[in-house]
């Protein structure tokens, strides 16, 4: 059976427990989860349930489909990811992101917690992803290519929409956040950077760096969909903070962010 026919698949069953197609399909990276908790939800389906899905393992990533609407307006909310470090293939990673082009979300918004490399970025930041970098050492798009879900050879000249970031930096605003926007940069984990890791990717330009998003980006792109992301900066990366860096930290401080991020998407997610 090809990715297609599983694409199809999955789809369907989603749509026997909802059938309203979603115009926004949403990501919530680790510890950002509770935003889904917030909808007025339609159907919330663990991910184990749902054809070729698999169940999440990373602590702060709830594992469900949420379905439902924000002001209005139609999603479909991954409450969690996978990760390439929990042993995913690549293309088992971006199945569900394509799960959600699928169902219709011509939009999506891709959210994670990232370590912050400019010094500009404090823990507790948000910023607007405008490009990114890819250092996981794989690609999903790789193998043989079905022009039915898009081109050989997409083009990244603009992964990330440019009226999606100014929506979003324009909701910033609106409630009193500083706008940041950066270039995020994604290794393969789950160990965290060297500081000598964190100086080449300073001098390569990357101003945050996780372990997720760029995969699920480049998918999304291939099937056609206009993409925005959001990096909570949990943590600053080695070398950057002296502190030791810790996964509870991470978690703790995209908690500590939660109220912010969660009227940030409730303001801008309509405008989208």
């Amino acid at each position: 059976m090809t990715i297609f026919d599983q694409l199809n698949e999955a789809a369907d069953f989603i749509r026997q427990h909802d059938p309203e197609t979603p115009e926004v399909g949403i990501v919530l990276g680790s510890g950002l989860g509770e935003f889904a908790e917030k909808i007025e939800r339609a159907a919330s389906i663990p991910y184990e349930e749902i054809p070729y899905f698999k169940k999440v393992k990373v602590a702060g990533h709830a594992g469900k489909l949420v379905m439902g609407k924000v002001n209005g307006r139609k999603v479909a909310i991954m409450q969690g990811r996978y990760h390439y470090y929990e042993g995913h293939d690549i293309h088992e990673l971006v199945f569900p992101v394509r799960v959600l082009c699928k169902l219709g979300a011509g939009k999506l918004l891709l959210t994670n917690a990232a370590g912050g490399i400019n010094q500009c970025l404090e823990a507790g930041d948000l910023m607007i992803i405008r490009d990114h970098i890819n250092l996981m050492g794989t690609n999903p798009l790789k193998g043989e290519n079905d022009n039915r879900l898009g081109p050989r050879f997409p083009d990244m000249t603009e992964v990330y929409d440019e009226e999606m970031r100014e929506i979003i930096a324009v909701g910033m605003r609106e409630l009193g956040m500083g706008v940041k926007k950066g270039v995020y940069a994604a290794l393969s984990g789950p160990s965290y950077e060297t500081p000598a890791e964190i100086k080449m990717l300073s001098i390569l330009g990357a101003d945050a760096v996780g372990m997720s998003t760029v995969p699920e980006a480049i998918a999304a792109r291939h099937m056609g969909a206009r993409i925005a992301g959001i990096s909570c900066i949990t943590n600053l990366a080695a070398g950057i903070s002296k502190k030791p860096l810790d996964h509870k930290e991470v978690t703790e401080t995209a908690d500590r962010k939660k109220e912010f991020f969660i009227e940030l998407l409730k303001n801008t997610i309509p405008k989208l």
